[in-house]
C-alpha cells in the first residue's frame, strides 16, 4: 500500500488537543518500548484517520501486536480487527 506520509512538521488532526508534529509521534514510536509503544499505536488507531494511520504504522506491526493493542482501542477495535483479519485472509499481511 502506497500512502503519503504526512510530512515530520505538520501538526496531524489526532494532535487536537496537543501541539506534537509528525516527526515528534514518529519518534516516540521509533523510542517507546513494551506498554508505552502499545499507548502510542493504540491512541493513533483510534483517533487518527485510516489515511493518517500508515504515516505511522505499518500493517505488519498493527497485525503483530493486536492482541495487544486490542483493549484499548475501544469503538475501533472491530474495524482494526477485521481489517487486520481481512488483509490477513488475502495474505498482505
Amino acid at each position: 500500500m502506497k500512502v503519503a506520509r504526512l510530512p515530520d512538521k505538520t501538526v496531524p488532526t489526532f494532535c487536537w488537543d496537543r501541539k506534537v508534529t509528525a516527526g515528534e509521534v514518529r519518534r516516540q514510536l521509533r523510542n517507546a518500548t513494551g506498554f508505552e509503544w502499545i499507548r502510542l499505536a493504540s491512541w493513533i488507531l483510534r483517533e487518527a484517520s485510516y489515511s493518517e494511520v500508515w504515516s505511522f504504522l505499518t500493517p505488519a506491526e498493527i497485525k503483530e501486536h493486536l492482541e495487544d493493542l486490542a483493549p484499548f482501542l475501544h469503538r475501533r477495535r472491530k474495524f482494526w480487527e477485521y481489517i487486520i483479519g481481512a488483509w490477513h485472509e488475502l495474505g498482505r499481511v
